[in-house]
């Protein structure tokens, strides 16, 4: 089970992500990630990803953003997860370096997903004005439904190192990500629920 802590913002938390075993790190380059305190600039998140140990994924997550600052964001991160109203014809430009998510929601089409063709799919809940980040935990049922296509899932929204085992027995994603469900403060991450997360998430299927 891979496992991505997202809304990193210091290189503190990033490291102690590393240690517990993460595999990728997500940086949010959204601004309306202000209000939660996990905004981080791209400049920041440069200094931050040169200072990483290899063979951990560095992925920038964006809200509609211009192809051209994407290509930028690529030169130093791993990925791009796109979380705006982004076209498929995005997906096929960037190639395998996409991540596309989805709001698992009423409106949640599996067929609309695979118009886009991303290196991997990331399911989220769905709330009202808010494009990710709350805390609501997604629709199992869906994000199971886009499991079955045997395409890479990964499962988000209102994940804990106290739900999380049950979400990956019941959904069997491809991996799960946690931002607020690890957090001591906005935009602070506590290192022991990282840890509880990750052992929790890595052996829920031993």
């Amino acid at each position: 089970m891979k496992v991505k802590i997202c809304g990193i913002t210091n290189l503190d938390d990033a490291l102690a992500a590393c240690e517990a075993g993460a595999d990728a790190l997500g940086f949010v380059f959204a601004e309306e990630a202000k209000a939660r305190g996990r905004y981080i600039d791209p400049d920041e998140a440069y200094h931050i990803v040169r200072a990483l140990p290899p063979f951990v994924t560095t992925v920038a997550v964006v809200v509609n953003e211009p192809l051209d600052r994407l290509h930028r964001y690529l030169a130093f991160m791993d990925r791009v997860q796109l979380h705006g109203e982004e076209l498929p014809e995005m997906c096929v430009q960037l190639g395998e370096r996409v991540i596309k998510a989805f709001r698992a929601g009423p409106d949640f089409s599996v067929g609309r997903m695979l118009t886009y063709p991303a290196a991997a799919y990331l399911l989220d809940a769905s709330v009202a004005g808010a494009r990710g980040g709350t805390g609501a935990l997604c629709d199992w049922a869906s994000a199971r439904a886009a499991v079955a296509t045997g395409k890479k899932i990964i499962l988000a929204g209102g994940l804990t190192p106290e739900n999380v085992a049950e979400a990956v027995r019941t959904v069997q994603p491809y991996a799960v990500d946690v931002s607020g469900g690890v957090e001591s403060a906005p935009g602070k991450k506590d290192h022991e629920r990282i840890r509880k997360f990750i052992h929790h998430a890595k052996t829920s299927l031993a």
